[in-house]
């Protein structure tokens, strides 16, 4: 039994990009920014959540 992409050569990864590329080039873009963005508030979730947990730290120390 063979494996599910042993078809999967460099030449043919190149040729199956090259066709993604064209066939969704322009929406590319669009879904990098919302990535970004994601990450972006995802980061800034966790700076939150590390604020809070240092005030926290902080009260209880006193």
């Amino acid at each position: 039994m063979t494996p599910l992409f042993a078809f999967l050569t460099p030449t043919t990864a190149v040729i199956v990009g090259i066709i993604a590329l064209l066939l969704f080039g322009s929406r590319i873009p669009s879904v990098m920014r919302s990535l970004g963005q994601g990450v972006t508030e995802f980061k800034k979730g966790m700076k939150e959540i590390e604020d809070q947990t240092d005030e926290e730290e902080t009260k209880v120390a006193k």
